[in-house]
């Protein structure tokens, strides 16, 4: 499985994103080619479906069966890809007229996505199980079936960009629409996953994608979508985490100013991140953020919004989709340490597996368990796990 990206006149690889027109002849080019599509029972998927039957691929329908749900439970999560979701799929793939599989992937998912999101909550840091998802199992599952389902290409709904070079390098853009990118999330995809996906809908906006499916009549083009993260359920992180087995015990710790100060009590570290202000319970003058989460004690320390800004970070497990800097070398590069945030110009130097990051102004609230990605311009050059937040 792989995609030759067109060189232009010169003969010389293409750089920037592809544009709407360059998509277009991304997917004309898979014409009678078998490819791959990762259904979630939304309308983004639905549409990418749609646009690759509408070029005369050979499309697969996958999805995933990642969580099953637990109805007597009140609290319990809205399972990821549940029954209706995989029927939703199932109703796109038979609409367009081709095959539908679904795909068990659920100890997977609990090995590779929950319990680490356990793990990390434990240990006083906030994931983002989504990205980790995507990279472990979601993309890697799928690419497997794919591959062994004799497809070219694997594409799904995501908004990104994607062009590979002639020596099958990927390189990985952000999304047309700013307000729907999601490169963030696929920073960590394995390169020999990346270099076989392709977006259809990644140089639309979400507009245009809504427009598409609903004249089109595609049976989910009224579906809203899910913002929360889909195993939590309705007692927040905290409270799924609670009720787990690794989470067995007293919990109970202390709060504390910035001089060490007890400012008052807390039912367990899960339920705080850093730089969260509500739901603190502690009476002050001003308002209050958390600064410090320190899990072996059960410590949560507190102060202003000023105490949030730190100068750079640390980063762990990093990944480079195009290719990695020589270690040592400083890379300039915009560095988002959250999805909604706002991405800040940095010098970025790689050590070995890790890299270090100092930022050109300070940032806030820079949480270790997230992730943190490297963009110049539009491309993402690369990413990894905070661990360390630096004064």
């Amino acid at each position: 499985m792989h995609q030759i990206e067109p060189t232009n006149d010169k003969g010389s690889l293409r750089t920037r994103a592809p544009s709407a027109e360059e998509v277009n002849e991304q997917l004309s080019s898979l014409r009678g080619q078998r490819v791959a599509v990762a259904l979630s029972g939304g309308v983004d998927s639905a549409v990418t479906a749609l646009r690759l039957v509408e070029v005369g691929a050979e499309v697969v329908g996958l999805a995933l069966r990642l969580h099953d749900p637990e109805p007597d439970n009140p609290l319990a999560p809205r399972a990821c890809c549940p029954p209706d979701d995989l029927q939703d799929a199932r109703r796109v793939a038979e609409m367009l007229g081709f095959p539908f599989y679904a795909v068990d992937a659920r100890k997977p998912f609990a090995d590779h996505v929950v319990r680490p999101f356990v793990t990390e909550y434990l240990a006083g840091r906030t994931p983002n199980p989504c990205v980790g998802c995507n990279a472990f199992v979601k993309l890697e599952r799928l690419h497997r079936r794919a591959v062994a389902l004799g497809c070219t290409h694997l594409a799904t709904g995501h908004f990104a960009r994607l062009r590979v070079d002639e020596l099958l390098r990927p390189r990985l853009f952000a999304g047309s629409d700013p307000a729907k990118d999601q490169s963030y999330f696929l920073f960590s995809t394995p390169r020999d996953i990346l270099r076989d996906l392709i977006f259809p809908v990644g140089a639309w906006d979400k507009a245009q994608v809504r427009e598409r499916a609903l004249s089109s009549g595609l049976p989910v083009a009224h579906k809203l979508e899910s913002q929360e993260v889909c195993f939590v359920g309705g007692a927040g992180a905290g409270g799924f985490v609670m009720r787990q087995p690794e989470a067995k015990g007293d919990h109970r710790g202390i709060i504390v100013s910035e001089r060490g100060e007890k400012l008052g009590e807390h039912e367990g570290i899960m339920n705080y991140t850093v730089g969260q202000r509500r739901g603190l319970k502690v009476a002050a003058r001003h308002p209050l953020h958390v600064l410090h989460i320190d899990a072996p004690s059960k410590t949560v320390t507190v102060g202003p919004a000023e105490s949030l800004l730190r100068s750079g970070l640390r980063a762990q497990r990093m990944n480079w989709p195009f290719q990695a800097p020589p270690p040592g070398q400083l890379v300039r590069a915009m560095v988002r340490v959250r999805y909604r945030g706002v991405a800040t110009m940095a010098s970025v130097c790689r050590e070995g597996e890790e890299a270090s990051v100092r930022f050109d102004a300070p940032v806030r609230a820079i949480s270790p368990g997230q992730a943190a990605v490297f963009y110049q311009g539009d491309e993402v050059v690369g990413g990894g796990w905070i661990v360390e937040a630096m004064v």
